[in-house]
């Protein structure tokens, strides 16, 4: 670990341009032999992770849970789930990743518990117990049929109604995702206070910072009003760009409540009690930056916010649109916030896929994989890098028997879920490809074995070692970390133009997204070439 990283990591704004590597547990690396992921595979490889050169490591939810929505819904928010090791098993890999100087942020779901956490199990008996009003719950319209209706017209994201007929209570809960993820109730400050206890637990352990699950999810309206119709042609509300109920509404009353900024106070408050912690806000919503805007604004909110707006779709055409129209929105109207960009997480399709635009929607090509991670490096802001993605992994297709996601069993066949992006890591050509000693819980497709860790680790021009070669460039450019950018008008919607610049330094940067030769500027490039100053000539 070199003086520079150290350095920098003891600084208070740590997160300030740093590049965080997202692990989803389940499919890091399995070692006990049951074919999950677990927090010991993620202590075993953290020389992998450092040598990336990367500042953190996001894990997603590790926590106690039924697994419906695969630990997005929990049960126990101060332990570890089985499935995944022990509390013992996360000190020592906290303690083990500070030694190489790598942050840890763990993910937390606030908004919504499984319905097998035992506050839920206890505000479903009756109305009148010390947790009745910790989730959210409403008495029954009464249809034409003179049957129990629900409340209004909300929808869940993952289909249907937003709400349940619980024939215990006689009412009605809320349920923005699955019916078995069941919302809190935000406006009882007994939940409040007890979320920001949780916060203090992790906290306490030493966490480095949080990523908050939908944090504009917290709150809705006490009213319970109708959603209005959304306006034709507008932006899908989520990652699945198609006409679902969902997003036929304005998402007015649901979420994004202006009570939600008072809480998001109260958890600074918390989190500034403590040393260089950081909190990045996960954000959907039908006015993304504008919202993320909002709920990072000054110095009592939120250290930053990312969304899945550059993350939506399945396969599409890559424009410098599609990245310009972003940046230069956040970053011209929104200055006093600090902005976080991804291509790729753990619920949406792959972008070396999603942007394959020659291929079927489950290929990749080297170049792009490339460009992708230099131009992601290049963005101002934090950068999130999602497990995979310094290998060029492409979406797998899964067939419809393997499916575990209950979102993909509400779209198939237009759309298989976040299955896709979900397959375990290839660490080598053996069996399983290095994950597992047994069959792995989502199948490995035959397109990951060929660009497992080992192979690529000794090809000087692979994805991977191209990743780590731009990543430790980047680091010694404090133009790119923290700078600023201008983008340069092109007539060509192929080609991205931009500088990165600061008081001492520039850093020009050019990228043909499109997999042609193609000259601008008197500059030719060839299939998705591109040029940053200083870097190529390396």
């Amino acid at each position: 670990m070199s003086l520079t990283k150290i350095n920098r990591q003891e600084n208070e704004e740590w997160w300030r341009g740093a590049v965080i590597y997202q692990i989803y547990p389940r499919s890091f690396l399995d070692t006990n032999g049951d074919g999950i992921g677990d927090l010991p595979g993620i202590i075993e490889k953290l020389d992998y992770i450092a040598d990336l050169d990367v500042d953190a490591i996001w894990i997603s939810p590790f926590f106690p849970s039924p697994m419906k929505d695969f630990g997005y819904d929990v049960s126990n928010y101060r332990s570890v789930d089985p499935l995944f090791g022990t509390l013992e098993d996360f000190d020592t890999l906290l303690e083990k990743a500070h030694k190489r100087g790598l942050k840890i942020i763990i993910d937390l779901v606030l908004s919504h518990t499984s319905d097998q956490h035992p506050w839920f199990i206890q505000s479903r008996r009756n109305k009148k117990n010390d947790k009745s009003d910790w989730y959210v719950w409403a008495d029954p319209n009464i249809n034409d049929q003179g049957n129990p209706a629900p409340p209004n017209n909300w929808a869940s994201v993952f289909g249907g109604s937003a709400w349940t007929y619980d024939k215990q209570r006689k009412q009605y809960f809320l349920h923005n995702f699955l019916k078995e993820q069941p919302d809190l109730n935000f406006h009882n400050p007994y939940v409040q206070e007890e979320i920001l206890d949780i916060c203090r637990f992790w906290l306490d352990r030493g966490v480095d910072g949080f990523r908050l699950d939908v944090v504009n999810f917290y709150f809705h309206d006490p009213l319970l009003r109708n959603n209005p119709t959304q306006t034709p042609n507008a932006d899908f509300a989520t990652q699945f760009e198609a006409e679902t109920p969902y997003s036929r509404q304005k998402h007015i009353y649901d979420k994004s409540r202006p009570e939600n900024l008072d809480f998001i106070r109260k958890l600074r408050e918390v989190m500034d009690t403590y040393t260089n912690r950081f909190t990045v806000g996960e954000i959907g919503d039908d006015h993304p930056y504008d919202r993320a805007a909002e709920y990072t604004q000054g110095q009592s909110r939120l250290n930053t916010c990312y969304n899945t707006h550059l993350m939506s779709g399945t396969h599409k055409k890559l424009t410098a649109d599609l990245i310009r129209l972003p940046v230069e929105t956040f970053t011209k109207t929104k200055s006093e916030s600090w902005p976080s960009w991804a291509f790729s997480n753990h619920d949406v399709v792959r972008a070396a896929s999603r942007w394959h635009e020659e291929g079927n929607g489950f290929t990749q090509n080297p170049a792009l994989s490339k460009l992708l991670i230099a131009l992601l490096g290049c963005l101002p802001g934090t950068i999130f890098m999602y497990q995979g993605e310094e290998l060029g992994l492409p979406e797998a297709q899964i067939p419809f028997e393997d499916l575990q996601d209950p979102w993909a069993k509400e779209t198939w066949p237009i759309w298989q879920g976040r299955d896709g992006c979900r397959t375990p890591l290839p660490w080598n050509k053996e069996n399983h490809a290095g994950f597992s000693s047994v069959r792995p819980w989502l199948p490995i497709p035959k397109t990951h074995f060929p660009l497992n860790i080992a192979a690529q680790k000794q090809d000087k021009n692979s994805t991977l070692n191209f990743s780590r070669r731009f990543l430790k460039w980047r680091r010694n450019h404090q133009e790119i970390i923290k700078g600023k950018i201008e983008f340069i008008d092109t007539t060509n919607e192929n080609i991205i133009i931009f500088r990165r610049y600061d008081l001492k330094n520039e850093t020009n940067c050019i990228f043909n997204l499109k997999n042609t030769n193609t000259e601008t500027k008197d500059l030719k490039l060839g299939p998705y070439d591109f040029k940053i100053d200083g870097f190529n000539e390396e």
